[in-house]
């Protein structure tokens, strides 16, 4: 510039240069730019400073060396703006540009509020952007690189310690740049944008926020720039955006701004049916995964706004690439939650998936509609296609899918019995639900039944919940499950029982102390073996059960715990305590940590939290309730007609698996007061309880006031009851009374049944057959007493009844079939006959000449097809029912060692013709019956292997369902003999 004299300073102002002494150039240029600050816009009289400002505007000054000097400039420079707006005295672009440059550079100074030049700063900004000084940029060519860096340190700066009035100054300074321009260039939207798409918008939260206020402020003005941005890198592919920072990050680009202002995307979304019909699987799958987040997220109206777009999304579910279609289905769960008007559509496009070849689509199906259960019951309790897409999958040949759909139904089944309000068409699905769960138990994997075990004691019966409610709850499981559900149950809960019984021995093997450490490691492996066969991983659960073992015999607490778990008088208090502390021995539940993974599921398996003695003196007063008044279990869920005889069979299951609960005065007095009530299918359930009570210990050394009152009413039971209270009397009796006062008590009933027996036309004759075979299998006594039930059966049964003619009478009976209730008294006395005499064989045990001719009567019968005296007086049904016993004697007979190896060949060829019988429910019972004896007590207490030749004829059955039923009956008896032989042979493995 020129010399000093030559420029006009503002009055009080003394002149500066760039080679003065630096504080005394701060010193000048603080009263200029104070001086400055006061000025007005003047006409007249600002031309005579434009030297000035041109003088200000040097090089030299801009690149001071003192940061001082800088910002007093900048503050001067901007202040000349101001004054000379909208006309500045700058003319030069080159020039122009440096000073913008140079303004945004002190611009950064804004970075730190704490530094004592801030207030400086922020009148610079402050001044900036209310005089909207970057405008005169628009005109040069540069104009983008200048806004382009302007932006890129506004975002940068940006921070927590900024107020918010530096915050809008810093928005006032950005708008103008975008909405007064004549175009945006996508170097300015890849800085704007880059701020609002991961990783900027977690890690520069303020600059996502300031980028966010600033695209809704000028989203007109954006729209066009974004629309043609999206077009050029999502349509035409252009690449000359390819290194723009928001073109790798489109799909999440195009998230953010829909979620920010969807108003820019207006006409972008719909070019996004081109992505997703793209023959480019990544394409396809980004647009997916775009889209699923876009129409799921809650408030979303976009399905209702681009519904083209949503049907061709819905069409993504069918895509031929298996990972797009688990994308689609892994969003259903936002749907089901955020658009109830959306869950119909869903609930289609997951029904087509329901099925889909892959694992990976079936399982994120049945996890889409478990993980909204575990958010919002009420989304599927409502919608009863979404209850039986995880009851199909319940059936999935994958165990992870299997197990995600029962812990789903269960979650449900758990909420319905804690809620008092739930929907009607979770109360329908219940019905099922608990049916579908324990259903689960048949399968062959042991997987699913120790997660059937696990559910059953969290959700169908929570064990936490207090021992009234948790009985309220067996009772109402257990009385409203159909029949497999039941048999289900009951198996579960002997499962449990054998596991607990086989950790029992082996803790007691532990604690042995008077055998030799070689022969304890012997008898620990043949144990642990035992044990191992009934886990996921046998070979792995031996060697963790080995570990555990180890552990033992250094950890006399652990011992202690665990003979807690296993005892059957522990309370579920107790057990679940002794559980947990077991459990912290095991080490970190982490998922490396197998050992404690595998002995916890052993632990899950043999523990007992549902049932103890205090919870089983509430089960049987609400079973008395039942009892007494009928209305009572409405209160309960339970029909009228099944609460009392349902309450009865859940505690013979329970007195079976939990016999020691029982041997309580209390408990057991109750019991016997069950006896009084008149109706007669009571007395034989609360018989056989007491009978698996009294098996596990006598009742007289627990109570011998209720053994008092139990006599003279099994007595009465075994002469004059029924036939299933004459059953269960005698085993009752058998069980509970004392050895030595077996024969005069025997005697005396014997005496009683011999005057039945004599006449009959007694009301009590098949009570008498029934009570004399019972007793003759269970009985031990003298020669005497075996001398007196041999002319029994010889005179009675055999003489006076099956071997009788049958009187004349005046009704015949045509059908080929009829229940055993509907058979007249003569014949079901004459099958009732077979019966005895079978028990009776069975109790002698080793009578080879008795069983012989009995052999001889039996095979006589199956050959004169029922009517050994062919007299055809028998209906066609009695003589199917008189073969069909014949044949099932022989059957029981040959169970027992001894009595049962006398049959001769050619017998055995002619019990065998009842494979082939005329009528078919003769096949099918013989059938089962061959089953129930191949099966039962494998290897020593069963049909011997030769009877398993029989199922040969089972290729020759026409009937297809009768003829699978055997195939199975064979394979199981298979798989029993091959499960013994495979623990006969770990048994025999060497040590671990």
């Amino acid at each position: 510039m020129g010399k000093d004299d030559a420029l006009v300073y503002p009055t009080g102002c003394k002149p500066v240069e760039d080679d003065m002494n630096t504080d005394e150039l701060i010193r000048r240029l603080k009263t200029l730019a104070h001086i400055l600050q006061t000025m007005g816009q003047d006409d007249g009289s600002l031309r005579k400073f434009t030297p000035l400002a041109m003088h200000l505007a040097q090089d030299a000054f801009m690149n001071h060396d003192s940061r001082d000097v800088q910002l007093l400039i900048a503050c001067c420079i901007a202040d000349v703006l101001r004054i000379y707006a909208p006309e500045a005295p700058y003319i030069d672009p080159d020039h122009i540009k440096s000073i913008f440059m140079f303004l945004i550079r002190q611009l950064n100074g804004l970075r730190d509020p704490k530094d004592p030049a801030f207030k400086r700063y922020f009148y610079l900004l402050e001044n900036l952007a209310y005089v909207k000084s970057f405008n005169m940029c628009f005109d040069l060519e540069d104009s983008q690189e200048i806004f382009c860096a302007l932006a890129a340190l506004v975002f940068k700066i940006v921070n927590d310690e900024h107020s918010a009035k530096v915050k809008s100054f810093m928005l006032d300074l950005l708008h103008p740049l975008i909405t007064e321009s004549d175009s945006v260039s996508n170097e300015l939207l890849d800085i704007i944008l880059s701020n609002i798409v991961e990783p900027h918008k977690t890690q520069r939260k303020n600059a996502y926020l300031l980028a966010k206020e600033l695209i809704v402020k000028c989203s007109d003005t954006l729209q066009p720039y974004i629309r043609s941005f999206f077009q050029s890198v999502m349509i035409v592919g252009n690449k000359d955006e390819s290194n723009l920072y928001i073109a790798r990050k489109i799909y999440d680009l195009l998230y953010e701004l829909n979620d920010i202002c969807p108003s820019v995307l207006l006409s972008v979304l719909p070019q996004l049916e081109f992505k997703l019909k793209s023959t480019d699987e990544k394409e396809r799958m980004e647009s997916v995964s775009l889209l699923a987040r876009m129409f799921s997220v809650k408030d979303s109206r976009l399905a209702y706004e681009h519904k083209q777009l949503w049907r061709a999304f819905l069409g993504r579910f069918n895509d031929i690439n298996y990972k797009i279609r688990v994308k689609c289905v892994q969003y259903s769960m936002h749907f089901l939650l955020n658009h109830p008007e959306l869950r119909q559509d869903i609930v289609e496009a997951l029904r087509l998936r329901l099925h889909d070849s892959e694992e990976a689509v079936r399982y994120e199906v049945v996890m889409a509609v478990v993980s909204t259960i575990r958010k919002d019951f009420s989304v599927v309790s409502d919608n009863e296609d979404l209850l039986n897409f995880i009851k199909e999958r319940t059936l999935d040949k994958k165990f992870k899918i299997r197990k995600e759909a029962m812990q789903g139904l269960a979650l449900i089944y758990k909420t319905f019995i804690t809620e008092t309000d739930v929907p009607d068409a979770t109360r329908r699905a219940v019905t099922w639900i608990k049916d579908k769960i324990l259903h689960a138990y048949y399968m062959p994997s042991q997987d699913d039944r120790l997660l059937i075990e696990k559910l059953f004691n969290t959700c169908l019966v929570p064990y936490t919940l207090p021992p009234e409610q948790r009985m309220r709850k067996l009772y109402y499981l257990y009385a409203t499950i159909d029949e497999n559900a039941t048999r289900a149950l009951n198996e579960m809960h002997k499962h449990q029982q054998g596991v607990r019984k086989h950790m029992g021995e082996l803790i007691e093997q532990v604690k042995r102390s008077d055998i030799t450490a070689e022969q304890r490691e012997t008898d620990l492996v043949i144990r642990i073996n035992m044990i191992a066969r009934i886990m996921p991983y046998p070979v792995r659960g031996a060697e963790y059960l080995q570990k555990l073992c180890q552990q033992m015999l250094n950890d006399s607490v652990l011992v202690r715990d665990l003979e807690i778990m296993v005892n059957n008088n522990s309370s579920c208090k107790d057990s679940a305590d002794a559980f947990r502390r077991v459990l912290k021995k095991l080490g970190m539940p982490v998922m490396t940590n197998l050992y404690h993974s595998t002995i916890k599921m052993l632990l899950e398996r043999m523990s007992s939290v549902i049932v103890d003695h205090e919870a089983l003196k509430h089960l049987i007063e609400l079973i008395q309730s039942c009892l007494i008044d009928p209305e009572f279990s409405h209160e309960l869920g339970i029909p009228e007609e099944e609460a009392g005889e349902k309450g009865l069979k859940l505690l013979m299951m329970l007195s079976y698996v939990y016999p020691g609960h029982f041997l309580h005065e209390d408990i057991l007095l109750d019991l016997v007061s069950f006896l009084d009530v008149e109706e007669n299918s009571i007395a034989p359930n609360i018989l056989a309880v007491l009978t698996f009570v009294g098996k596990h210990k006598s009742l007289s050394s627990v109570s011998p006031g209720a053994v008092q009152k139990l006599l003279p009413l099994c007595e009465r039971f075994a002469v004059t009851g029924t036939t299933k209270q004459a059953k269960n009397a005698v085993r009752c009796l058998v069980a509970n009374v004392p050895q030595e006062e077996h024969e005069e008590l025997f005697t005396n009933i014997l005496n009683q049944l011999k005057t039945n027996l004599e006449d009959p036309s007694s009301e009590h004759y098949l009570t008498g057959i029934v009570s004399a075979g019972h007793i003759a299998q269970n009985v031990s006594l003298g020669k005497n007493f075996q001398v007196q039930m041999k002319n029994l059966v010889a005179r009675q049964i055999v003489r006076e009844l099956l071997m009788k003619e049958l009187n004349d009478r005046n009704y015949v009976i045509d059908e080929e079939w009829i229940e055993e209730s509907e058979l007249p008294l003569e014949c079901l006395c004459r099958v009732e006959g077979f019966k005895m005499l079978a028990r009776w064989l069975i109790g002698l045990k080793t009578d080879t000449f008795s069983a012989q001719k009995t052999f001889r009567m039996i095979t006589c019968f199956i050959q004169n097809k029922g009517d050994v005296l062919q007299t055809g007086k028998f209906g066609k049904a009695e003589m199917a029912w008189l073969r069909l016993a014949a044949g099932s004697a022989f059957l029981k007979i040959c169970e027992q060692k001894g009595v049962g190896d006398q049959f001769q060949t050619d017998q055995f060829y002619t019990l065998s013709s009842l494979m082939l019988d005329d009528v078919p429910q003769v096949r099918e019972k013989f059938s089962a019956k061959l089953n129930k004896g191949l099966v039962t007590g494998v290897p020593f207490f069963c049909l011997p292997l030769d009877f398993m030749g029989m199922y040969v004829y089972g290729g020759l059955e026409q009937d297809k369902n009768l003829r699978g039923k055997m195939k199975r009956y064979m394979e199981v008896a298979i798989s029993k003999r091959r499960d013994y032989i495979r623990t006969m042979t770990l048994s025999g493995l060497c040590e671990y």
